[in-house]
């Protein structure tokens, strides 16, 4: 799975930050790591030099094997928190998207098979 991580000019894009998102990206998608093909985590500080609520913003786009990209957005006063909860909600989104066609992927019962 490639890791691409991108911040605008108002986010300290040092290695730091972006070592830390990605290591805890990466956990929070690691049982879906083989179905992906590309992660992107897009950061940014919507206010600049300014503070307030919820002003740092963490999108985070996936992208399956098979099937359209996902993408979501986490929004906190922190990076990390932002990006913590946009990868707690990709999580959750990949698990449906996944689960859904495992479910739809089984074998006929045996009782519902018709013989010909």
């Amino acid at each position: 799975m490639q890791f691409q991580f991108n911040t605008d000019s108002s986010v300290m894009g040092t290695a730091n930050v972006a070592e830390r998102i990605e290591a805890m990206v990466r956990e929070k998608l690691a049982r879906f790591e083989d179905r992906l093909t590309r992660v992107e985590v897009h950061v940014s500080d919507v206010n600049g030099s300014k503070h307030g609520a919820d002003d740092k913003h963490c999108t985070i786009e996936a992208r399956p094997r098979t099937g359209r990209a996902i993408g979501v957005t986490g929004k906190a006063d922190a990076v990390d928190d932002a990006a913590r909860r946009a990868a707690n909600t990709l999580a959750q989104r990949l698990e449906r998207v996944f689960g859904k066609s495992e479910k739809h992927r089984h074998d006929a019962r045996p009782d519902k098979v018709i013989d010909g």
